[in-house]
């Protein structure tokens, strides 16, 4: 066992903090849906963001971080793009304020705002709720699927194997990972279940709290090891600069040579190709808004449109520097002491376990235990909040809505229990039937996210979109995309053999304009072959929501009626915000790397970046809140 006594106690004592939480609000949580699955909307803004930014430290994805910074240095602070990660800027901008307006409970439910209560209302309502599901299953799965992986090098399986008298060989290698996430998948089972948004809240504060000690420690054990000139001299040309050109022209020949066949492997190489793609798809998607996930729940338990604009800004700078910090420091020790990490996993490296080895070999005990807590906690938070989704569209949008609309609180109680349970099984079940994390991210940014972008730009920024639109546009999209990301993970030939220059593990990115057509083309046709909105339904949602964008016909409507309403103007304010805001959020990123790999030059430009757009965006942004 690589842990030792002191490291158990830290995690018994935070199992323990955690099943607290759990019962301490089990009571409050029943006392309402709105309090199970918002918190009533009495959370303020800043905690809701921290929970929000500290859901998103999972460990799947710092595992990928980590190997993403190893492996390009600064020019990784791009590829999270691929979410993409300044989603959360056009959130903050506006799009979290049209969002809460609605007052509704989940995604699906804000479909009647925008579509009305007939049929088209109704199929779009269906397969948004199917679409949140396949989402929230697939994330439920990447973080079980991480989280395995991550524990194997604590407790290795011959010694737990032998502990529990199992066969050594009961279970596939492959699988091993998949096995030690039963245990952290039950306790966050348990306290979201129990104690609903409140507990998953006040759960993340303490996360976030044992987090940021956690991160500084790495940061300063990592820079007491590695100089800049040891980091030089061990790292390729162009490892430490953002910039790029046409193709990416990192090479780690004679330095780790292994890193060479990883960057053939994620196919980066035409890196401007790439980033282009990437940029496109990436705006694309935050236009959208918030996909039905933990994220989008958080804006709606805010207590106004203003704080939700509040929450989504403070998730970057609550997050990006902190998490840094850590991801840096496990990189460059991991560089700096390559030949003593284990990445051996079922006999082949796997540069993902860079972040769990690297804790292994330079994290002391003690500490060790409270990274390893923070770092379950991570789980266990993004964990509890994608299910605490889940749960609030099967009992909000299926239960309520079609099979007992008149359950009482103990009905609704018991409802939300069986759902998380359930949910928790398919998605143990799912993340067994993928290997690995990457194979999960394919499934969700190809199959899924790209299906989403037509069918919720439109429904913002077009006043004739209509719900037999939505359905057919998300359906097709669907579809498509699934076929996609078949062909990504089981024929890539087919895509490779006619187009030579698409990767093996890109041909979902390169195929994302395929997708979005597809369902664009499914979004017109629905519109145009199914009857239009209601115009009482479209004015009141242009009224209440006021969106910019093509509302002309509807704007008029309004202003014959209310001659004092104001057009919302802001299109180019918000555009321009968005940009100052996604420049700062990027250099919040590379500001902590650059301070620990002493890149000085780096560390003051992010700093001036940093100062010069939180400057502009006070005056924008802060003081426009009442205007958005």
């Amino acid at each position: 066992m690589i842990l030792q006594t002191l490291d158990f106690i830290v995690i018994a004592l935070y199992v323990a903090i955690i099943i607290f939480i759990g019962i301490y609000f089990k009571r409050r949580a029943e006392q309402s849906k709105s309090e199970y699955l918002l918190g009533g909307n009495k959370l303020p803004w800043y905690m809701l963001g921290l929970s929000d930014a500290s859901g998103m430290f999972d460990i799947s994805g710092t595992m990928w971080l980590v190997t993403l910074l190893f492996v390009y240095g600064l020019k990784s602070i791009w590829i999270p793009w691929l979410w993409p990660t300044f989603n959360q800027i056009f959130l903050m901008m506006f799009l979290s304020a049209w969002l809460r307006r609605s007052n509704v409970t989940t995604g699906a439910e804000w479909i009647q705002t925008r579509f009305g209560h007939g049929t088209s209302s109704k199929i779009s309502h269906a397969i948004v709720v199917v679409f949140a599901l396949l989402i929230g299953l697939s994330m439920l799965a990447y973080g079980f699927v991480g989280l395995g992986k991550f524990l194997m090098l604590f407790m290795p399986w011959d010694v737990l194997s032998n502990a529990l008298g199992i066969a050594y060989d009961a279970l596939p290698a492959e699988y091993i990972p998949h096995a030690y996430g039963i245990f952290f998948t039950l306790l966050a089972t348990f306290y979201a279940i129990l104690g609903g948004m409140v507990s998953i809240v006040w759960a993340d504060v303490v996360q976030y709290a044992i987090m940021t000690i956690a991160s500084l420690l790495i940061g300063i054990i990592a820079m007491q090891k590695v100089s800049p000139e040891l980091l030089a001299q061990l790292t390729p040309d162009g490892w430490h600069s953002p910039f790029f050109q046409h193709f990416l022209d990192i090479d780690w020949t004679g330095k780790i040579n292994e890193v060479n066949i990883k960057i053939k492997e994620d196919g980066y190489s035409l890196f401007s190709l790439f980033f282009g793609f990437m940029f496109t798809k990436g705006v694309l998607s935050s236009l959208a808004g918030p996909a039905p996930t933990y994220d989008m729940q958080k804006i709606l338990a805010t207590k106004s449109p203003t704080e939700a604009l509040k929450m989504s800004g403070s998730v970057s700078v609550i997050l990006n520097p902190i998490r840094y910090f850590m991801i840096t420091g496990f990189a460059i020790l991991g560089i700096a002491f390559y030949s003593d990490l284990n990445l051996l996993v079922g006999g082949e490296i796997d540069f993902e376990q860079i972040l769990p080895s690297a804790m292994v070999q330079f994290v002391p005990t003690g500490l060790l235990g409270l990274l390893l807590v923070g770092l379950l906690a991570a789980f266990v938070s993004t964990f509890a909040g994608t299910l605490n989704a889940a749960q609030a569209y099967i009992s909000n949008d299926i239960y309520l809505k079609y099979i007992n609309p008149a359950a009482s609180s103990k009905q609704i109680k018991w409802c939300n229990y069986t759902v998380g349970i359930v949910v928790v099984i398919f998605s143990t079940m799912f993340g067994f039937a993928l290997k690995n994390i990457n194979e999960i991210l394919v499934i969700v940014t190809a199959a899924f996210y790209a299906s989403y972008m037509a069918s919720n730009v439109l429904k913002w920024y077009w006043w004739r979109f209509n719900g037999g639109g939505y359905f057919w546009g998300m359906l097709t999209g669907i579809m498509s995309g699934m076929v996609v990301g078949y062909i990504q993970l089981f024929s890539p030939e087919t895509v490779t053999s006619i187009l030579p220059f698409i990767p093996h593990e890109l041909i979902s990115l390169y195929l994302f304009p395929v997708t979005l057509v597809i369902s664009l083309a499914g979004c017109v046709l629905g519109t145009y072959l199914t009857e239009p909105t209601d115009e009482a339904t479209l004015m009141k949602f242009y009224s209440e929501v006021r969106p910019w964008g093509f509302w002309q016909p509807i704007y008029e409507k309004v202003k014959a009626v209310n001659p004092d309403f104001k057009k919302n103007t802001r299109f180019w304010k918000d555009m321009r915000n968005v940009a100052v805001g996604i420049a700062t959020q990027t250099s919040l990123v590379a500001l902590p790397i650059c301070f620990i790999i002493g890149n000085w030059t780096g560390f003051f430009v992010a700093l001036a970046v940093i100062a010069a757009g939180a400057t502009i965006l006070k005056f924008t942004w802060w003081n426009k809140l009442d205007e958005i």
